[in-house]
Order: C-alpha cells, then structure tokens, then sequence
C-alpha cells in the first residue's frame, strides 16, 4: 500500500499479522479525507515525497563528504579496476596466476603515476629559477607598459598591495596555511596508501567481491544488477582508456609546439595538458590559457598567440577526430548534462570531484540504458514513437 493510500477514496482493506497464526482482515470503510482527495492534496502528498527524497540524497552527500579519505579512493581504485580489466582477462586466459596478474597490473599503474610526478617535479625543478626571472621582468614591463596609459594609475596604492601580499607571505596566517598543507600532504598519502590496497583487492578479487554483492539478489532483480555492474565496468574502462589516449594525443601534439617554439616548462605544461584532459571542456580550456601565460611571461605576446593557435588547432583535432573514433557511444552526454556534473562535482570535491564528475555521470546513464534490458533503458527514458522517426528522417537526409 502507497504512502498516503488511505487517505484516498474508497473502503480499505488492511491485513495485519498480530498472533504470527495468519494475518487478521480489517476493513474501513467511510468517506474520504476531503483534505488529502483534492488536487491540492494530491499537489501536497506530492511535495512532502518529493522533500524526503531531497533530504534522504541530502543526507548520503554529507555522509559521504565526512569520510572522503575513504570514498574518493574507492571511486578511483574502482575506476582504475576497470581501465586494466581486459589486461586481467587477458593475463588469466594465458594461464597467469591471479596474484602475479594483479601485481604486474599493480605495477604498471604504480609506475604511470609516478612516471608523470617525476616529470612534473623534475622539469619545474630545472627551469623554475629562469621562469621566476623572466615572470618578474615581464611583470616590470607590464608595469611600464601600463605608467604609459592614459589612466591614472596611483603608484602608492599599488606598492601597497604588494607590501599587503608580503607581510601575507610573512604572517602567521599564512604559516598557520602551511601547517594545513602539511595536513593536507598527510591526508593525501593516506588517500593514496588505501587507494592502492582497495585497487589490489579489485584487480584480484574483484569478480567474487561482486558476485558476493549479488548474492541478495534473485531472478529479475539479479539480472538488472549483473548487468549494471557490467555496465558500470565498461563505461568506467572505456571512458579511463579513450580519455588517457585522447589526452596524451594532445600532450604530445602540444609539446611538439611548445618545443619548437622554445617555451619553458614545455614538459611540465604537456604533462598538464595530459591531467586536465581528464576534466572535459574546462580543462583544454584551462591548459591554453596557462601554457599562453608561460610563454607570454617569457617569450613575448607573438609566441603567446601562436601557443594560443596550436592548442586551438590541437583541440579541434581531438574533438571531431580521436574523441568520436576513440570513445564513440561511451561518453554520449549532452554537453549541458556534463557542464551541470562537472558543478556540482567541483562544489562537493573540488577538483577531484570535477575529475570524477563526468565518467560518474557516464555510468549513471549508462545504468538507466540497460535497467530493463542489455538494450532496453528504463521506461521513463525510451524516446518517443515521434522522436524516432525524426531520428530517422535525419539519418536518411544525412
């Protein structure tokens, strides 16, 4: 019986089971609740469902937000589980031992990242100290630049903004920032350490872990599941696998520009291009606008708009070659349902939660795709009768 069922019209029959001998038959019968039968009930009953459901999301995003140290590495071991699940299968198939299969995959993931640390660190290191110089001689002639406007500009306010940042940089405040950090520094290896036990355990028992999950499950219902889960995995596999293909096609094409134009820091910003690639529409964006700024700062604003021409030439290739060839139907997502995913992943987890927004997303609806059937979505999400014959005059026009 529905929420509210009783106050509706009618005599109601309610069976309740007091002596555990069978249930005991009682019926009501009466005139209806005028207050709840009306539409403004109906509106009522509505709002009040719609308000616990609400607070029930409301109260699992908190919940998950208190213990991010733990959910964050289970969502990236799971992604990262998926990605090498056909390099599992294909190492089992040949006869590998399930443990050495799990620790050659293991590794390989361990040796990526930190391949693209050690590049990151290793090329700011060696290049930072002529960057710095160049960055403050490109700030001395912007201000040179900017005393020649016809703008009033009041040096001594400007050099009191500067003194603010310094005495900032000096305080006690921005000591008590570093003590954060430092925090922050430990919550991260803590992160990391359990990341990779949660993605050993994944890579080598990640079948029978699922198959325990199933074990509530019975006919319809496990079916439904055994499909979500399959779903799940190669959604978050295609979409790891695609991406990282597609980002580092760019990094590569980017630092082949940057090299020719001897930009600084050219391995360090193709190894962020590679990173950001990984946020969708936002991070091309962002890597273009920083690698400018390098080569602005030091090269000049002709190089800059050069920079600017190659990660546009490098972009347009990615989105109307590799990403359709690549990724095909596996990140089929309007770009209003990602921009939307990358917000409200970034509010919840900030950068890391605008990473995982968009494949979370992919997943979400890939779930809703096969609900009723490997290639039947849920009912409320078919399209219409009128919507496929629209399809197909566009199909056939093309």
């Amino acid at each position: 019986m529905g929420l509210f069922q009783l106050f509706g019209s009618g005599p109601k029959t309610v069976r309740i089971d007091t002596t555990g001998a069978g249930p005991v038959t009682m019926t009501a019968a009466g005139k209806p609740w005028s207050l709840w039968s009306d539409g403004l009930g109906t509106l009522a009953i509505r709002a009040l469902q719609v308000m616990i459901v609400i607070g029930a999301t409301a109260v699992v995003i908190l919940g998950i937000q208190q213990i991010t140290v733990v959910t964050i590495p289970l969502v990236i071991a799971l992604i990262f589980a998926s990605a090498f699940a056909p390099v599992m299968t294909w190492l089992r198939a040949r006869g590998v031992p399930s443990l050495v299969a799990t620790l050659l995959a293991l590794l390989a993931i361990l040796l990526i990242l930190g391949a693209v640390s050690w590049l990151i660190v290793w090329a700011v290191r060696n290049q930072w100290d002529e960057l710095y110089a160049k960055a403050e001689q490109g700030f001395q002639d912007f201000m040179s630049w900017a005393s020649t406007l016809p703008i009033d500009i009041d040096q001594k306010q400007i050099d009191e903004w500067i003194a603010t940042v310094t005495d900032f940089v000096t305080s006690a405040q921005f000591g008590s920032g570093a003590i954060a950090g430092v925090s922050a520094v430990a919550t991260f290896i803590t992160g990391l350490v359990l990341m990779v036990v949660m993605l050993f355990f994944f890579l080598k028992d990640g079948p029978q872990l699922w198959a325990f999950l199933l074990r509530p499950f019975r006919g319809e219902q496990y079916e439904r599941a055994v499909r979500i889960g399959d779903k799940t995995v190669t959604t978050l596999g295609s979409y790891v696998r695609g991406t990282a293909t597609v980002a580092a096609v760019d990094a590569i094409g980017i630092l082949i520009g940057l090299l020719i134009l001897q930009v600084p820091l050219a391995i360090p910003l193709a190894v962020l291009v590679f990173l950001l690639a990984f946020i969708p529409i936002v991070g091309a964006t962002l890597a273009g606008i920083l690698a400018a700024l390098v080569a602005l700062v030091a090269n000049g604003w002709i190089i800059a708009l050069v920079v600017v021409g190659v990660v546009v030439l490098v972009n347009q290739l990615e989105g109307n070659l590799l990403q359709p060839f690549l990724m095909g139907r596996t990140m089929k997502l309007h770009a209003f349902v990602v921009l939307i995913a990358l917000t409200v992943g970034t509010v919840l987890s900030g950068i890391v939660g605008a990473v995982l927004a968009v494949p979370i997303a992919a997943v979400a609806w890939g779930i809703v795709q096969v609900w009723d059937g490997p290639n039947t979505p849920a009912r409320w999400a078919r399209p219409h009768v009128k919507e496929l014959a629209a399809r197909g005059a566009d199909d056939t026009a093309r």
